[in-house]
């Protein structure tokens, strides 16, 4: 019955088993072939593959592609009609025809007048005039290949750059000098044999570790890992590259491996300043968290909002998010909320503490559960981090393993001064430095959107592969120009400070500043792109009369030797009458960008006129934000208004600014000057800050340390509401005289007219 139904059955006890034949000889005198037609029927030859190995995880490549398919997904697949690419070499194609039609008809004219010259000539002459058909094609070859130089120029561009070292004056500080006295303990010294496999971890993320490829774990690892799994709150500092997000992310894990099941909530939110930063941090946790099964949802902006939605009404076990999207979620999806976070994480935690985060950061501390591990991670930490974690962590450990202005150990500095009244050389310079020196893996940094794009087209008009990044662009936009840079696709990132801050781009040898940074602690964030992980590279910095004090600071911290870097300046000046004759070509590129935006938003407005007419406009409710309208507004205004008075002070200065906002061309000269007055802004505003009186509930300065032996109910600290009651100052008394402010008593609901008019009068 089981042969008639093709089924064979098994050998019972009082059987004899079958000899099988000896193949030993045959296995002997001929090697398998894996793709033989007998060893697979009638099936093909390309059916399977002989390069094929077995991975840790089958069907995956050993790039980020799968741990990217979630957020490729979500994009937004809105395109132009044209990119800017195509713009740029639609435009360079224009100007080739142009300059060969002008040639050409240069070469008829010289031709007619030698034919009238030698009409009296004798026929031999004539004859040997006569060209073969072959040597006029190959001239036309070689003028399509032309380049923007001729050959007589060759000898000039290719003279070679002066370095010399740059002397170091003053002392250099300390790394124990900035200690804070705020901080319960420091926990900076760490074991220094320390290993993956000696941290504790569980096995399905040492397997994960061991897929991605670390060895052993980086100092920052091996100081944070042991104390993040002890639950207790931190403040971390280490350099750029050295393994900040692993650092952070595999305590984490590990505590969720043994997450209670009865419940599905969201206990981990790590914050983060930007959209590829939180991108980069999320296919991290995914990739730590491969063989576990703990969930992760990405919430930035730029992203589908659907579908983010369904993922957080899941709750996810770590939330990857930014600070505008997470208040969005919070404020307008149903289900979610941050009651149940047991660990806060800030990546980049200076960043998300300054003051364009500080009325969304409060918004989202508010709703976080009180009973949390806090921990704070960055290159370079504020005395903004310093008084939060005074005030908002829980007896805080100190990890700094390196200080604020260190950068990347095996990292190259170099400075190219910009004499006074030569500011427009900058883009001549940074055009010689891309041609001639650096050609590949470059990233070059720019304080404005406006001057990154402009670099973008004059670049791309000498024929260099040059992509962008900044705000501007839409997600879908910036993802991609970062997917080119990272697959080699193009040699030149021209990137806005977004890009300045914890990304891990691979293979970056350059990078270049077209204006110092504002701070050092930007120039940190900004040289941190190369670099990383033990890597060498290499940083060339533009340097004007006015940004002499960063540079001071910069040379002043720096553990190597600084180099000065002159270019020649028959170089500079070659490159300088390049750039003005292309002005023609980058207003042309612009106006054909203005005329596509021009009709993109016309079809807009006529498809959302179609909608309305046909009666299916939307009519999903309208989402609601933290703050009104018009406090935002305010906000907004107040900032501005603020940054205008700072670097504008005087009437002159201010009526000549405002003078030159109006132009629609400005000069090179003046464009360099708009880049430096926007660093200056933000210095400006930045030291104005730090000038700023601390508040006395900020942090007690002479409150130290408990003793390990004091008991916890022996002795406690004074209540804030103590604090006030005893502090005796003519400040406080004013303040408790007037009574609540006007924040207070809508905070509290209260009347908002005080009582007795709206204004105290004098007696």
């Amino acid at each position: 019955m089981l042969e008639q139904l093709g089924l064979i059955g098994t050998i019972r006890d009082e059987e004899e088993s079958p000899e099988e034949p000896d193949t030993e000889s045959e296995q002997e005198d001929e090697p398998i072939v894996l793709n033989r037609k007998k060893k697979f029927g009638n099936r093909g030859v390309k059916d399977f593959n002989a390069d094929f190995e077995f991975g840790e995880r089958d069907g995956l490549n050993c790039d980020e592609d799968w741990v990217m398919a979630d957020v490729m997904k979500q994009l937004k697949n809105k395109r132009t009609a044209t990119t800017l690419d195509q713009k740029i070499e639609k435009i360079r194609k224009k100007r080739k025809a142009e300059e060969k039609s002008v040639e050409s008809d240069a070469a008829e004219g010289s031709a007619g007048k030698n034919q009238d010259d030698d009409d009296d000539d004798d026929d031999e002459d004539e004859e040997e005039d006569v060209k073969p058909p072959d040597e006029g094609g190959d001239e036309e070859d070689d003028d399509e290949d032309e380049d923007e130089f001729d050959s007589s120029d060759e000898e000039i561009l290719t003279k070679s750059d002066t370095l010399r070292d740059k002397e170091r004056r003053g002392r250099k500080r300390k790394m124990g000098e900035e200690a804070p006295e705020s901080f319960y303990e420091d926990a900076s010294q760490y074991d220094d044999q320390l290993t993956f496999d000696d941290m504790n971890l569980s096995r399905p993320i040492l397997k994960a570790i061991t897929a991605l490829g670390f060895k052993q774990p980086t100092p920052i690892q091996k100081a944070c890992v042991p104390v993040g799994l002890l639950g207790r709150d931190l403040c971390a500092c280490a350099a750029t590259g050295t393994g900040k997000t692993a650092a952070f992310m595999l305590p984490v894990l590990e505590r969720l491996v043994y997450k209670p099941r009865t419940s599905q909530v969201t206990r981990v939110l790590v914050l983060v300043p930007t959209r590829e930063l939180g991108i980069q941090v999320h296919s991290v946790a995914r990739q730590l968290a491969q063989f576990t099964s703990i969930t992760t949802c990405l919430a930035v902006g730029g992203l589908d909002l659907k579908s983010q939605e369904v993922a957080l009404r899941a709750g996810p076990d770590v939330l990857i998010a930014t600070p505008g999207r997470l208040i969005d979620h919070l404020h307008n999806t149903p289900c979610f909320e941050l009651t149940h976070i047991e660990i806060l994480i800030l990546d980049e935690a200076d960043r998300m503490l300054d003051e364009y985060f500080e009325e969304q950061m409060k918004e989202i501390i508010r709703l976080c559960s009180y009973n949390r591990q806090t921990m704070l991670f960055s290159a370079t930490m504020t005395e903004e981090v310093k008084d939060l974690a005074a005030v908002s962590l829980k007896q805080p450990i100190r990890i700094f393993v390196n200080s604020n202005t260190d950068v990347a150990p095996f990292l190259r500095q170099e400075f190219v001064r910009i004499r006074p009244n030569r500011e427009g050389d900058r883009e001549a310079v940074v055009a010689a430095l891309l041609t001639r020196t650096f050609q590949d893996h470059v990233m070059c940094f720019t304080q404005t959107r406006k001057q990154a794009h402009r670099l973008h087209i004059l670049l791309g008009l000498m024929g260099l592969k040059v992509g962008e990044l900044h705000g501007e662009l839409s997600q879908n936009q910036r993802l991609e120009n970062l997917r080119r840079f990272k697959d080699e696709q193009i040699d030149i990132l021209v990137a806005t400070d977004v890009a300045a801050r914890g990304l891990d781009i691979d293979g970056v040898k350059t990078v270049i500043n077209f204006t110092m940074p504002s701070t050092v602690k930007h120039y940190v964030h900004r040289v941190g792109r190369t670099a990383r992980a033990g890597r060498s590279g290499r940083s060339v910095s533009l340097v004007g009369e006015s940004e002499r004090k960063t540079l001071k600071e910069v040379v002043k911290s720096a553990k190597s030797s600084v180099k000065a870097r002159v270019l020649p300046p028959e170089v500079i000046l070659k490159f300088r009458d390049l750039i003005s004759k292309l002005e023609k070509d980058v207003e042309a590129v612009m106006k054909l960008e203005r005329e596509e935006r021009e009709l993109a938003a016309s079809e807009a407005k006529l498809s959302v006129a179609q909608k309305r007419l046909d009666g299916s406009a939307s009519t999903d409710s309208q989402r609601v934000w933290f703050q009104t309208q018009q406090e935002r507004k305010q906000s907004r205004m107040s900032k501005a208004l603020q940054e205008f008075d700072l670097a504008l002070r005087g009437k002159k200065k201010r009526e000549k600014f405002l003078k030159d906002g109006r132009k629609k061309e400005l000069t090179s000269e003046e464009r360099a000057q708009f880049e430096i007055l926007k660093a200056q802004m933000f210095a400006e505003r930045a030291a104005k800050r730090e000038r700023r009186p601390k508040r006395a509930r900020a942090m007690v300065e002479d409150e130290t340390p408990p003793a390990a032996n004091q008991k916890a109910g022996r002795g406690g600290k004074k209540s804030v509401f103590d604090k006030e009651l005893t502090n005796t100052s003519s400040k406080a008394l004013k303040h408790y005289r007037a009574g609540p402010s006007f924040s207070d008593r809508k905070r509290l609901g209260l009347d908002r007219k005080r009582p007795g008019g709206s204004r105290f009068k004098k007696k």
